[in-house]
């Protein structure tokens, strides 16, 4: 069984996470148990820590500043409550950048929007919000927090919050903790999937990233969010 689940994981899964899916199917074994277990199966995960260029987009005041209503204080419980948001770039083989622009869940930490473009632009931004919207329940009021990157800033995103009913949240500048929940998340795309990877084109990223919020959200569990996956915790929370 213990093989059967780093093997699900994408060989991603340590002790603890595995002991933790063994008693969710009901095995009663303890942690050290399943440590002592894997060096003997000679099971060990391989994260890729491969450096990968961060992307910055702020180009200084050129719209609209949001007060940065989170200060680091990530307690949300509620799903859909507190949403983060943010790009990172990632290099092809084709020597060229793609960008990921994601909305993530603080609460259950649910990826409720992905988008992948070859240019981080106005377009990528209003895509990710488009689908953000049609992944919540209507009449749903958020906190959407961003970094201070000039998309965030401009009118029409603004304009897009405001019609919505969304309040606009920002980080201070250059202080990538202030949004640790969406940096997390990336830092886990690359490390769990891309980086393991040689990506031809945007088309081939794009499959690729799907496939991993598909296992994500449905499959992968958080010791964060009580041993389950992000819909499987939302549910739980809400009842359904």
């Amino acid at each position: 069984m213990i093989q059967n689940i780093f093997l699900a994981s994408h060989k991603t899964y340590g002790y603890r996470r595995i002991h933790r899916q063994l008693l969710n199917q009901g095995v009663k074994i303890s942690a050290n148990t399943v440590l002592k277990l894997m060096h003997t199966l000679g099971i060990k995960n391989h994260i890729y820590r491969r450096h990968t260029s961060s992307y910055s987009s702020y180009k200084g005041n050129i719209g609209t500043k949001a007060p940065n209503f989170l200060k680091q204080t990530f307690n949300a419980t509620q799903p859909y409550t507190v949403i983060h948001t943010d790009v990172t770039q990632v290099r092809l083989t084709n020597q060229h950048w793609a960008y990921i622009s994601a909305m993530t869940d603080e609460a259950t930490k649910e990826v409720l929007a992905l988008q992948v473009s070859a240019h981080p632009d106005k377009q990528l931004i209003m895509k990710t919000i488009d689908q953000l919207c049609a992944n919540l329940p209507s009449g749903t009021k958020s906190i959407i927090h961003s970094d201070q990157g000039w998309h965030y800033q401009q009118k029409d995103y603004q304009a897009k919050l405001k019609a919505l009913d969304f309040i606009p949240s920002m980080s201070r500048k250059g202080n990538c903790l202030d949004n640790a929940p969406i940096e997390s998340f990336f830092n886990l795309l690359k490390r769990e999937s891309l980086n393991q990877q040689h990506i031809k084109n945007i088309a081939e990223l794009s499959v690729i990233v799907d496939k991993y919020v598909h296992w994500f959200n449905h499959e992968r569990i958080s010791l964060k969010t009580k041993g389950l996956p992000p819909i499987a915790y939302r549910e739980q929370v809400l009842g359904n």
